[in-house]
């Protein structure tokens, strides 16, 4: 049962991590200091995706839902738990290149948008 649990656990943790790196930029506009843990979260998950490689959570997950009596899954954690939520093929190649790439154009976008803010200024006006 806790090896299930501690499954469940990471998979929650995994989720919140590539959330944060989709739109952890957004938290950037309350906290100042927050691009520190985001731009390399970002990294990581862009270097991910385009490597194909597979996040250390995935397998640490499999483990232990095996553990628990479950069966892991093979693919990483975007293929197994998110892919299917959007698309009904599996997980390609040039869909993990598109997946880096939006990852990425979403935070410059976001980022693009946090700078001028900063550079008007509290009351929106530019610095003198």
């Amino acid at each position: 049962m806790i090896y299930r649990v501690l499954a469940d656990l990471v998979l929650v943790v995994h989720a919140a991590f590539v959330a944060f790196a989709i739109l952890g930029a957004l938290l950037v506009l309350r906290w100042r200091w927050l691009p520190w843990l985001h731009v390399p979260a970002v990294g990581w998950g862009a270097l991910i995706e385009f490597t194909g490689w597979i996040c250390p959570l995935t397998p640490l997950e499999n483990r232990l839902r095996e553990a628990g009596g479950s069966g892991g899954y093979s693919g990483g954690f975007v293929e197994h738990h998110l892919f299917p939520l959007l698309y009904s093929s599996t997980l390609t190649r040039d869909d993990q290149l598109f997946l880096g790439a939006s990852l990425l154009a979403i935070n410059v976008v976001i980022y693009s948008i946090v700078v001028s803010r900063y550079r008007r200024g509290p009351t929106g006006e530019g610095s003198t």
